[in-house]
Order: C-alpha cells, then sequence, then structure tokens
C-alpha cells in the first residue's frame, strides 16, 4: 500500500506501508544510526511518541526474536526505512519484522530515500512529522496536527503501574522507573541485587520507607523539564540516599540540583558514539538514545565523562554528596558493552 511521510517543513518522501495498516501515525521524527539492534530500538521506552528512521539501508534480515525485547511492547509511533528485508535468516527469529509490528499495531514505512532524510533532520533538526496511507492527505490538511502534537505525558504511559519487587542476596536498589530498559534492570541483577521497582510518580517518602542502599533513576522518554513533581521528589531523596542515574535520570539529576538542561539539535541516537571518561583518561564506544542533555552542571558537581563528538557532558559526579550518573546506555541492548563497568562504579556508591 502507497504511504507518505509529511514533515512539519512541509517536505513529503513517497513510500510503501508495512507493518499495522492504518490512515496514519503522528510523531516526532528521529533517526538511529545503529546497524543493528532495531528490535531493541522498537521496545526502547524512550523513544515513546517518536517515529525512528533507521540510517542503515536493510533492516529486518536477522527478524525477531522475544528474548531480546527492552520492554513488553513496541514503543514508537512509526518506523521508518529504507527497505525491509521480508525472510530473515537467523537461527534466534522468532517473527519477521513486519509480523512483530502488526501485533503491536505500529505502522512502517519503507522505499524512501533515508539518507536525504537523516540529511534534513541534521541540517533543520528533529521535526515531526506523520506517516499517512491517505494520498490525498496534503501538508496543509495535517498542519494542525503536527504543531498540536505533544509528548508531554510520555512518561506516564510507559512507567510501571505498579510496585515490583525482585529478590536478591546484595545490596538494595530502589528503581525510579521513567521508561526504564530491561537490560538496566538485568545489568543489577547479574549483580546479585535485590531491585526494588517503583512507578515514576512515587514519593521520596515511600522510597525512603524500603531503606533501599540506592536510588537509581532510568532512562525515559520526554523533555525533563516536563516532571516538576519527579523532581521535587529527587530533591527530596538527595543526601538522605546515595543517588545514580541514566539518561533522563542523569537530566533529572541535574535539574533537581539547580543545573540546567536543552534540547539537541538532532539528538544522540545509535551505538557509535565516542565518550571519555575523564578520570580513567580512556574513550569508549557507547550506546545512546536522548534528544536532552546537562547544558549547565549543578553547583558542586564535576564532569566525568565528555561526548567526543560534540563536547556535550556525558556523565558527572558530586563533590561531597554520593551522586553519580551518566548520559549514555551502559547496558548497550543494542550494544557496545564496553561501558558495563559503569554499574560497578554505581554499586561503589550504595551505602
Amino acid at each position: 500500500m502507497k504511504a507518505k511521510l509529511i514533515l512539519e517543513n512541509g517536505m513529503i518522501f513517497s513510500g510503501k506501508a508495512f507493518g499495522y495498516l492504518k490512515e496514519s501515525s503522528i510523531g516526532e521524527v528521529v533517526f538511529n544510526t545503529g546497524m543493528t539492534g532495531y528490535q531493541e530500538i522498537l521496545t526502547d521506552s524512550s523513544y515513546y511518541g517518536q517515529i525512528v528512521a533507521m540510517t542503515y539501508p536493510l533492516i529486518g534480515n536477522y527478524g525477531i526474536n522475544l528474548e531480546d525485547m527492552q520492554s513488553s511492547s513496541v514503543k514508537v509511533k512509526g518506523f521508518i526505512v529504507r527497505e525491509k528485508c521480508n525472510i530473515s535468516s537467523n537461527f534466534r527469529a522468532e517473527l519477521e519484522l513486519d509480523d512483530y509490528l502488526k501485533r503491536n499495531k505500529v505502522m512502517g514505512l519503507e522505499g524512501i530515500d533515508t539518507r536525504e532524510l537523516t540529511k534534513i533532520l541534521r541540517k533543520n533538526g528533529t521535526m515531526k512529522g506523520i506517516i499517512t496511507t491517505l494520498e490525498e492527505l496534503s501538508f496543509e490538511d495535517v498542519t494542525g496536527q503536527l504543531h498540536g502534537y505533544s509528548n508531554k505525558y510520555a512518561v506516564k504511559m510507559v512507567t510501571t503501574k505498579e510496585k515490583i519487587v525482585i529478590d536478591g542476596t546484595q545490596k538494595h536498589v530502589a528503581v525510579m522507573d521513567f521508561g526504564a530498559k530491561k537490560n538496566i534492570i538485568d545489568s543489577f541483577l547479574n549483580r546479585n541485587c535485590k531491585v526494588t521497582i517503583f512507578p515514576a510518580y512515587t514519593s521520596a517518602e515511600e522510597i525512603l520507607n524500603v531503606k533501599p542502599d540506592l536510588v537509581f533513576l532510568s532512562n525515559g522518554p520526554g523533555n525533563p523539564e516536563d516532571l516538576p513533581e519527579i523532581i521535587e521528589n529527587i530533591r527530596k531523596l538527595i543526601g538522605r540516599l546515595p543517588v545514580t542515574g541514566i539518561c533522563l535520570g542523569h537530566q533529572l539529576i541535574a535539574l533537581a540540583l539547580g543545573g540546567k538542561t536543552a534540547k539537541l539539535k538532532f539528538g544522540h541516537r545509535g551505538c557509535n558514539h565516542p565518550v571519555k571518561d575523564i578520570y580513567e583518561d580512556k574513550v569508549h564506544i557507547t550506546s545512546q538514545n536522548h534528544g536532552y542533555y546537562v547544558k549547565t552542571l549543578p553547583q558542586d558537581m564535576v564532569e566525568t565523562h565528555i561526548n567526543l563528538n560534540d563536547g556535550t557532558i556525558e556523565g558527572m559526579k558530586h563533590k561531597k554528596l554520593p551522586i553519580f550518573s551518566v548520559q549514555f546506555h551502559p547496558e548497550a541492548c543494542p550494544g557496545p558493552k564496553d561501558n558495563d563497568y559503569i554499574f560497578d562504579e554505581f554499586m561503589e556508591y550504595s551505602l
């Protein structure tokens, strides 16, 4: 079936729809530079509300398996590829990409020039867009929809609805779930931690009541400045318990301590971003997925990691209090797995 992508700047890309066929799907159009890992990307809650375009031209060639999912369902609003592989070749494959999107009611678009789309997003910045199968639909018809689209309540949509306790024999980690990836939880479980996962809007008092050794703030979608209630809860925890975080959690720590965040022009999304560990004087290739970053460090926080592509802050720690966070994804999924050591550093901050 014919379909097209309409961007908020008026540009239109024509291709073919696949996956779940519906009239239209709207979201923020972003690109990911990973050559593999499309199923982890599809199920990463940090992509909630976004239409993801893959820069690697052939997607779907190793199929879909249920073991590598990072959440219980597809979280993207749409999926754009240059060429979809219809028949996968992998001993682990359980489903084809097309079937998986159908089951999760997510529309895909193939056959467009994803290289050109990526160049436009890099030049003009991230834009809202709509994938539609309605041939008669024009830019003028969807202008109001595009301008009115908001992802403000994304964290409420992806957080756990109830507290989850997973027993372990070592340290007790309280996870504030803003859209936590499965492999983040697994990384703590692999260290024999007891993990208690809390809904995003849980009060500081309820977290303190379980007497954890460490509070961890997870990744998640959207603008950190849209979460003032959560920021206030984090502020109440600081100084009473060790606090660590990844991605959105990193940004929320900065805001809770008086720092500032800002939106990147087109974001960091992929598994090939070079980051320097300043204290170890080593460069690691990292997995990243964020559209916002810490622009100004809070007082008494020092930079621990730096992005070698654009110089943005990728890690920070407090001079006096047990607080440490990173912007990149040390749990990988998709890889690389160079940065698993960060979880050992998190454990060093625990009580």
